[in-house]
């Protein structure tokens, strides 16, 4: 399981390269083993209970849709890049689909 370190380390890399933690979805095992650290990790992003442990990243877009990209917490890199109108009103779909396929993935391996 990842740790409160390599979470930082993930959302530090992610803000350096101009995207912004924009969701969190945690596990109950996750949450529990982070503590008070995801305060201080997460800030005022909402966090989601799941079974997956996951943060959405969006950076402005250059041209058309928000890119928006999925990041598995865990100390293999894996993530998921979607483009998404935040006005659409398939929008939430949308990204639920992104954390299916996540899920999915990730319980493969």
């Amino acid at each position: 399981m990842i740790d409160t370190d390599a979470c930082r380390e993930i959302i530090q890399t992610y803000v350096k390269h101009g995207w912004l933690l924009r969701r969190v979805l945690l596990t109950a095992k996750l949450r529990k083993s982070l503590g008070e650290a995801s305060d201080e990790l997460f800030g005022d992003v909402p966090l989601r209970n799941s079974d997956i442990d996951a943060a959405w990243f969006s950076r402005p877009p250059q041209h058309g849709e928000i890119a928006w990209e999925i990041r598995h917490l865990s100390e293999t890199p894996y993530a998921l890049l979607e483009y998404a109108n935040e006005k659409a009103g398939d929008f939430e779909k949308k990204l639920h689909e992104v954390e299916t396929r996540l899920m999915k993935t990730c319980s493969k391996k």
